[in-house]
């Protein structure tokens, strides 16, 4: 059963304060390396057809305990992000399913390196409450789990004794507090 988009009509903007953007990632075959990204804009459009998700982040905002020289040269180069000639990645919902048990289903676009391709999160969301300031706040969490060469991120180091130093599985982890904006 789904939710009535009539019930949350509005437009709702991410707050960067309390929203986070991570993906996480098996590195050496034995530990999870985690960043996150810091500038991000995410904003969920709800009306009487329906409800639409969509967002994008900058490539240079990816925060990780790293040398900015690993970040700048290696992270953002071109068997990674490609920062310079793809500055942002970009999230577009073409199907977006609220339950009434809270959780959410959201088919969609996502472009890394300037390719498009299907994507499909699920999570949790939280209605709209009424915050002590006057505004109006809800919430989505959204995972999922992509293939990072889909996206041309190929990058690769065979370990000494056989295997990958990083994993391709990622995982994509949005947990967006939104404010009513309109």
């Amino acid at each position: 059963m789904s939710l009535n988009a009539k019930s949350i009509v509005g437009t709702f903007a991410a707050d960067p304060a309390h929203s986070s953007f991570t993906f996480a990632v098996k590195h050496m075959t034995i530990s999870l390396f985690r960043a996150s990204f810091d500038d991000v804009e995410a904003q969920v459009v709800a009306s009487e057809d329906g409800i639409r998700f969509e967002g994008a982040v900058r490539v240079e905002s990816v925060s990780i305990r790293t040398p900015a020289e690993f970040r700048d040269k290696v992270v953002n180069g071109a068997d990674f992000f490609d920062g310079k000639n793809h500055p942002e990645m970009k999230f577009r919902s073409t199907d977006v399913e609220l339950r009434d048990d809270g959780t959410a289903i959201v088919d969609g676009e996502l472009t890394i390196k300037g390719i498009t391709k299907p994507f499909k999160a699920t999570g949790t969301y939280e209605l709209p409450v009424e915050d002590p300031f006057g505004g109006t706040r809800a919430a989505i969490a959204l995972e999922a789990t992509v293939d990072r060469r889909e996206w041309g991120l190929t990058w690769q180091m065979p370990l000494p004794k056989g295997g990958d130093a990083l994993a391709y599985e990622v995982r994509l982890i949005a947990n967006v507090a939104l404010t009513k904006t309109g």
